[in-house]
């Protein structure tokens, strides 16, 4: 009896170990690729009236993955938000697993749901590649913004969108906060007569630089960047964020400082580190809304 026994316990453990990794691995592959929604609903005086609903929805941080065959996957999850432009804020690509094509694909279906405007990020400089990556966005009616502003109609009136090229496209100033307040500049002007007074959203992919965004007058701010902190803990929050390091203060979600208004994305994609931690990828809408509504 206790010979015969043995054999089966042993089985029931194998048996528990293998169920056990497959779980695991599941787990693991649904936390790197189960699309989430977080949802904002933003109000200001600063915006026109005349309007009901103005709908952004934000991606970021894409790093060349890819949500089901030619995007579709992810091109359905957008889709079903209805958005009234779609804001890319860097990363597009990854300079180490570089693949522009499955990059240039998620803009060509962002393309057929509204105006996509797209700003670099750090991984677009480092790749080395950029210019043709540009060139396929141009071809495909991406409004890529580099240091760049324009007028979008609204209601009865006008706001200001705004697009910044990640610090390290600038080679000339010193430090990120003197280069992201070149850049800044540099766009501002572009808008400066038609901006006055103007409600002014800001496309720049570093978080970590929101109090310079708040110096210089920005009412809302996409960035991404942080990765949502890669891995995240319950009551913590992200571990490590690039330029931020460990603990990031600006990880995921929304931030405030006088009237402005910081929104991070957790983004979509992975770099360095391969896997999410209760971290799923993220795609971000925000809602404009008359004041009082």
């Amino acid at each position: 009896m206790v010979k015969e026994q043995k054999p089966k316990r042993r089985r029931r453990i194998w048996m528990y170990l293998i169920l056990s990794v497959i779980l695991v691995v599941m787990f693991l592959y649904y936390q790197n690729n189960a699309l989430s929604v977080t949802r904002f609903q933003l109000s200001s005086s600063k915006l026109p009236g005349g309007f009901e609903s103005f709908r952004i929805v934000q991606l970021t941080d894409l790093h060349s993955k890819e949500f089901g065959r030619g995007q579709k996957r992810l091109a359905r999850k957008v889709g079903k938000l209805k958005p009234d432009i779609i804001v890319v804020t860097g990363d597009l690509v990854d300079s180490r697993k570089y693949d522009a094509e499955i990059s240039l694909k998620l803009m060509e279906e962002m393309t057929k749901l509204a105006p996509v405007y797209y700003v670099t990020g750090n991984h677009e400089w480092s790749s080395g590649r950029f210019d043709s990556l540009e060139k396929g966005m141009d071809r495909l009616g991406v409004q890529v913004l580099r240091n760049e502003s324009e007028m979008i109609p609204l209601g009865d009136g006008e706001i200001r969108l705004a697009g910044i090229d990640d610090p390290t496209f600038n080679r000339h100033a010193d430090g990120d906060a003197d280069k992201l307040n070149e850049s800044l500049t540099k766009a501002l002007a572009e808008t400066e007569e038609e901006g006055v007074g103007a409600y002014t959203v800001l496309l720049s992919h570093r978080p970590e630089l929101f109090p310079v965004y708040v110096q210089r007058g920005m009412d809302l701010i996409f960035s991404g960047h942080a990765h949502g902190g890669q891995v995240r803990l319950p009551f913590v929050g992200g571990l490590f964020a690039p330029g931020q390091g460990f603990l990031p203060k600006y990880d995921a979600g929304k931030y405030e400082h006088d009237e402005a208004v910081l929104i991070v994305s957790r983004g979509l994609g992975n770099s360095v580190v391969p896997q999410r931690l209760f971290n799923r990828p993220e795609v971000m809408l925000v809602e404009l809304v008359p004041s009082g509504s």
